[in-house]
């Protein structure tokens, strides 16, 4: 691997930069995400490291032996801090040494990267993905409640990367909007 930064997008993102995903001692997410931003910043790696985030999800919860609801940020994947970066061998032992990092998800001390529509799925970040489907096809659903259900698509915007798709429930015909990842094309 080498410590050079290749060509760029247009919005100055490293063409070579990806998601990978880091395991980290349970609770220590905040911790490890504060001390690689700080590692960044004292080693000048703002060009190889990008950027370092968990997911959340807002959640509202009873507590016991309260009548009012309380909303809490929940971390969606507890365990794990994703970062965005170019794999050098210099990136990796940083992050890899940081502490409260276990290593790196892949086979080995091989990090994957994640693909486009799992960035997507995920909720890490919105990546604009090409749909080529058209009004008219049918498509099948691969995740969320109507999982390998067929349906014809009558809608699709390319802007909020959603398609609608009528699907036959209990006898009815039912539109459903759907992000692109929850689709795949026959």
């Amino acid at each position: 691997m080498t410590d050079e930064v290749r060509t760029h997008y247009g919005d100055d993102t490293p063409l070579d930069a990806r998601w990978y995903v880091v395991h980290t001692y349970s609770g220590y997410e905040n911790k490890v995400k504060e001390d690689l931003e700080k590692t960044v910043a004292n080693r000048n790696l703002q060009d190889l490291i990008l950027e370092v985030k968990y997911p959340t999800e807002q959640v509202t919860e009873f507590k016991e032996g309260s009548k009012k609801p309380r909303t809490v940020e929940r971390k969606v994947y507890p365990g794990y801090v994703m970062v965005k970066m170019i794999m050098t061998d210099r990136t990796w032992y940083v992050v890899r040494n940081t502490t409260g990092v276990t290593g790196f998800v892949g086979p080995g001390s091989k990090p994957i990267p994640l693909t486009d529509e799992e960035v997507t799925a995920m909720g890490v970040e919105r990546i604009q993905l090409e749909m080529d489907v058209e009004i008219g096809e049918t498509v099948r659903i691969i995740s969320g409640a109507f999982a390998n259900f067929m349906g014809e698509v009558t809608a699709v915007d390319p802007e909020k990367q959603t398609v609608t798709v009528v699907i036959s429930l209990f006898g009815k015909e039912t539109p459903c909007e759907l992000d692109f990842v929850e689709i795949q094309k026959l």
